[in-house]
């Protein structure tokens, strides 16, 4: 099989291209990425040389340049999106232009060159909050909270839209929040843990009340990959590690400061909380758990292999802090 992985130099989309690499043998993958701040070839050092892995820079909001990128490729894994939220809310347009706009190009590119598979990799947060004990699941109404949210949310109408109209070879993932090796440190685990690392103290707003549930990256790509290979096309997945019991940003934060032998001391209470607020993300994950997946490394067990690999690689984290890696790309793989 030949897929395109868009958005390919990311957290999670390097993870899922390490993850098919390594599984699977025979594949061929070409990685489409703009590289914005986000995006990181040195993740994926490691397959630079690999005959079966080739990237592409290129923007999905540049329609002639994905046309070509995807000509014969069997399958379009579509990750590429702006994805922070607290980004989102005070710089939404480019939010609104990549991951709306953009998901329409990937849409058209596969009716146009008749692809037979897509997935378009969205969030839980399109669901918005949930009061306990309920957990949101495929069918429910998008009730979005932020820009970066609703954003998500109109690119799977239009998702939805083409699978109706036009009967589109298209499937949607929803994940909850994934943590992991190279996530960009402005999300909580990585910040949090390269924070405590450099002896600097964590934020937690309004005392750490929140609860999300997480996924260790791996098992998420995991995930996706059955989706890929046994989903139905027109349907949607909710893909979570439905953490029993549920956990707060408090308890998270305590278990981080442990495993880094740190005290509450490094905690620095923030009052009040962002606009746009949720207190509580919760989805079933029965249906895609139907077609065998389960996640295999609990929180605890994510957490201490988290940690430990941004103590093994702080040169990658104090790049992308410092922004030094931004110079990877011109040093290899810029021709003039």
């Amino acid at each position: 099989m030949k897929l395109l992985i868009t958005g390919g130099a990311g957290f999670i989309g390097s993870n899922f291209i390490r993850y098919l690499l390594k599984n699977y043998p025979d594949e061929v993958l070409i990685n489409f990425d703009k590289l914005t701040y986000a995006g990181n070839l040195e993740n994926l050092k490691e397959f630079e040389e690999d005959a079966r892995y080739s990237f592409i820079k290129g923007d999905v909001c540049d329609a002639n340049a994905f046309i070509e990128a995807a000509q014969g490729v069997d399958a379009i894994v579509h990750f590429a999106a702006e994805s922070h939220v607290d980004r989102s809310i005070h710089s939404g347009h480019e939010f609104i232009h990549t991951n709306v706009f953009g998901a329409q190009v990937v849409i058209d590119a596969v009716k146009e060159l008749k692809i037979p598979k897509m997935i378009l990799v969205s969030t839980d947060e399109v669901y918005g909050d949930v009061d306990a004990p309920k957990k949101s699941k495929d069918g429910d109404p998008f009730k979005p909270s932020s820009p970066y949210s609703a954003s998500k949310a109109a690119a799977e109408s239009l998702a939805i839209a083409a699978i109706r109209t036009h009967e589109a070879p298209i499937m949607i993932t929803r994940c909850t929040n994934n943590y992991g090796p190279y996530q960009f440190p402005e999300k909580l685990v990585p910040l949090f843990i390269t924070n405590l690392i450099e002896g600097k103290k964590v934020p937690l707003y309004d005392g750490g009340t929140q609860i999300r549930d997480w996924l260790y990256v791996s098992d998420h790509c995991s995930a996706i990959d059955l989706v890929l290979r046994k989903g139905t096309l027109g349907e949607a997945y909710d893909i979570a590690a439905e953490n029993d019991p549920e956990v707060t940003n408090r308890e998270i934060t305590e278990t981080v400061l442990a495993l880094l032998g740190k005290g509450n001391d490094m905690i620095e209470p923030v009052s009040g909380l962002r606009p746009g607020h949720d207190q509580r993300y919760a989805v079933d994950s029965s249906k895609i758990r139907s077609l065998g997946w389960e996640p295999t490394v609990t929180l605890k067990e994510g957490l201490v292999s988290t940690v430990t690999w941004y103590q093994d690689n702080e040169d990658w984290w104090k790049r992308v802090k410092s922004g030094d890696y931004q110079h990877y790309y011109q040093q290899h793989y810029q021709t003039s």
